[in-house]
């Protein structure tokens, strides 16, 4: 473990916490947005704040192990097991709800990402050449934000929604229950296998460490400021301005591009090329379906349907797409052979 600390996971990056006050929320009149992620659960978990310990995050994630439904580390002599029971008392969250992942987006009955894209398109007529979220309505995009950078969060690339962000926030839009600590757990297990994936959910293992009264003197620490917290400015990066006490788009009801994409809190986003287009950005090999027992049909607003021609390209991108992780997971096999 050492070894592992010493040349892997020492060296691996955090991704930089993000927080949402449904306070500011409120504030805001964004009282849909609020509803909806309350209905999640997840008010707890967004608004976690306080000191982060990075040199027992990379700790923590050296040892973790998933044993059975639970998460299980040692830190600093402190065996955590972390239960159903821990996880509803540090975040609020319970175990139920759709488990989605890469592997079983099928729980979502004829799901398309294309069509579910375009529904939350400020101008749904928009030629769609890349998930962006430089297109999306306000609920849409925010909603988006609040997947990318905390819920699933990743170390860049945020301007361009995945397939499973796109479910995740459509599953929030239509009031369907997230599974949200098995996709934490999900994520967690995929920023260990991926060398150049950032270790995620910073605030909440520290919080975890808190809980199982780690000793933390003398521990180098940083405190969650106000600049990690989404807030006016994230609404006005994204190109909405306030009038009238309402956040509007700067461009008009139907402004935008739907593949102008904007880089939130200041951090510019990886640009993504037409040859990329539709691509699922996400290396993580599929999974086994897991037995949730019920489909989510068509809920909210009608899906606009797909061209001949977009159905063509979307099979063959994901055809590739496909085959790029066949790849990725060939490549990681026969290098850990050696």
């Amino acid at each position: 473990m050492i070894e592992k600390y010493r040349f892997g996971t020492s060296k691996k990056v955090i991704n930089n916490p993000k927080v949402v006050s449904f306070g500011w929320l409120k504030s805001q009149k964004l009282d849909d947005v609020r509803r909806l992620l309350k209905e999640q659960l997840l008010k707890r978990f967004l608004e976690m704040k306080g000191n982060i310990y990075p040199d027992l995050i990379r700790v923590f994630y050296t040892n973790l192990k998933f044993e059975g439904n639970n998460v299980v580390s040692h830190v600093k002599g402190v065996d955590m097991e972390i239960t159903h029971e821990v996880w509803a008392a540090v975040t609020g969250l319970k175990y139920a709800g759709l488990r989605i992942n890469k592997g079983n987006i099928g729980v979502v009955e004829d799901f398309n990402k294309i069509q579910y894209y375009k529904s939350y398109l400020k101008n749904p007529h928009a030629q769609v050449r890349t998930c962006s979220v430089g297109g999306l309505k306000l609920n849409e995009r925010l909603l988006a934000l609040i997947v990318t950078w905390i819920l699933t969060p990743r170390g860049s690339n945020h301007s361009i929604l995945t397939e499973e962000d796109l479910v995740c926030t459509y599953c929030i839009m239509s009031k369907v229950k997230i599974n949200w600590i098995h996709i934490i757990k999900e994520h967690m297990k995929k920023s260990m296998r991926l060398s150049d994936y950032h270790y995620p959910y910073a605030i909440l293992i520290s919080k975890f460490l808190n809980y199982f009264e780690v000793n933390l003197e003398d521990e180098t620490s940083e405190l969650v400021k106000s600049t990690h917290e989404v807030n006016n400015g994230s609404l006005s990066k994204m190109s909405f301005t306030k009038i009238n006490e309402r956040w509007v788009c700067k461009d008009g009801e139907h402004g935008g591009s739907s593949s102008g994409a904007h880089a939130e809190h200041g951090e510019e986003d990886q640009e993504v090329t037409e040859g990329a287009d539709m691509n699922v950005q996400d290396e993580e090999q599929p999974a086994a379906d897991l037995g949730v027992g019920k489909s989510v049909g068509h809920q909210g607003n009608k899906i606009p349907s797909m061209s001949s021609f977009e159905s063509f390209m979307v099979n063959r991108l994901d055809n590739f797409a496909k085959n790029q992780r066949n790849l990725h997971d060939l490549c990681v096999i026969n290098f850990s052979e050696l």
